[in-house]
């Protein structure tokens, strides 16, 4: 032990045992820290994954008003507050308008669809039955009663409608705020990244918001014709629930391959319980409709939108509902086309580096 400077505070001297000097041991105790972070990292993904997919879900939001912000700006020589603040108009106003015009049929037919669907389940079921295909029809139809009875008691879960309209006000508001000054929050994440990697972190994100803006302008696009489109025809061929089902078809048009054959099964099925006929005028008008989205439509908006792989939208559609539920379903498209975006710019980058070590 030594004394202090004057002070007589005793100092011991030596190494401490928790000291280690071997070269060797300090570089495997960081790579131990590091493989320790990630894991915890990972962790408080999998604990926080709902509050990262509502803020996801803004930033989504955000993206589309952003887009309707600058498309606005090639006509109206004003600010962007007031840009962003017709486009909150236009939007509040369109459904406004269209829950005012159509608000109680759609109830009356939303009310009808769920009795619908029973009804045809148990038509389905007992024919199967009498076939032997399916043996149990009394459970199979107490099940269908069972799901299509909760559908027409959702005010009974009062819970989960409150979270539910909570985590979609959380979303609205997240991406206003986004909205409202995106060059803030660019700013402040390019803060975090490390000097000499910002600008590459900005040319990243940079290219990820244009790529989304194009994704999301083409799936809006999409969903209105489908939607517009299903219910003229519907209508035309005097197939019931035609209002609710083009706004169903047009909603699930934001997610596609799964959307669409949700549609179709829910048109197929309202289509027959009024008749033969007209249920092939259904199922007619579901192939035309998404023939026509298929094959004029996507390719159409793909020209201007990234360019997704159906194969892989699929599969990552069927991870994310898997992992993440319905909102990870709904927001597959965006996120696997971000994840499109960053690894491209990762495979330019190498070949540019590749150019270098070359041209050196």
């Amino acid at each position: 032990m030594t004394d202090g400077a004057g002070n007589g505070v005793q100092i011991v001297s030596g190494a401490s045992p928790n000291e280690v000097r071997d070269p060797a041991v300090r570089a495997e105790l960081k790579r131990a820290s590091v493989w320790f972070g990630m894991a915890v990292a990972i962790g408080l993904v999998i604990l926080l994954v709902q509050p990262l997919l509502i803020i996801f879900a803004g930033l989504v939001f955000a993206a589309m008003l952003d887009g309707g912000v600058r498309l606005l700006g090639r006509v109206l020589n004003i600010g962007r507050g007031w840009r962003l603040a017709i486009v909150v108009l236009l939007v509040v106003a369109f459904l406004l308008g269209t829950f005012y015009l159509t608000g109680v049929q759609l109830v009356q037919q939303a009310s009808q669809l769920g009795a619908t669907l029973q009804s045809q389940f148990d038509r389905v079921t007992g024919w199967l039955s009498d076939k032997g295909i399916m043996p149990g029809k009394s459970d199979l139809g107490s099940m269908a009663r069972q799901a299509l009875g909760s559908l027409g008691k959702i005010g009974s879960y009062v819970g989960i409608a409150l979270g539910a309209m909570t985590s979609l006000f959380m979303i609205l508001v997240l991406g206003l705020f986004i909205a409202m000054e995106p060059r803030l929050y660019d700013r402040g994440l390019q803060w975090m990244i490390p000097v000499e990697h910002r600008p590459e972190f900005a040319l990243t994100v940079q290219r990820m918001g244009v790529t989304l803006r194009r994704l999301l302008a083409g799936r809006l696009l999409g969903m209105a014709l489908e939607g517009v489109l299903t219910f003229l025809v519907l209508w035309f061929f005097g197939v019931p629930m035609a209002l609710v089902l083009g706004i169903i078809a047009g909603i699930l048009a934001f997610i596609p391959n799964v959307g669409a054959f949700i549609t179709g099964v829910l048109m197929t099925a309202v289509g027959f319980s009024a008749g033969a006929d007209t249920g092939i005028a259904a199922l007619a008008t579901y192939f035309v409709v998404q023939t026509f989205d298929g094959y004029v439509v996507i390719p159409m908006v793909a020209k201007k939108t990234v360019d997704l792989p159906p194969a892989l939208t699929l599969g990552a559609q069927i991870l994310a509902s898997t992992l993440f539920g319905i909102l990870g379903l709904a927001l597959a498209d965006p996120m696997t086309a971000m994840i499109k975006v960053a690894l491209e710019r990762s495979s330019e980058r190498a070949e540019e580096a590749d150019g270098e070590r070359l041209a050196a």
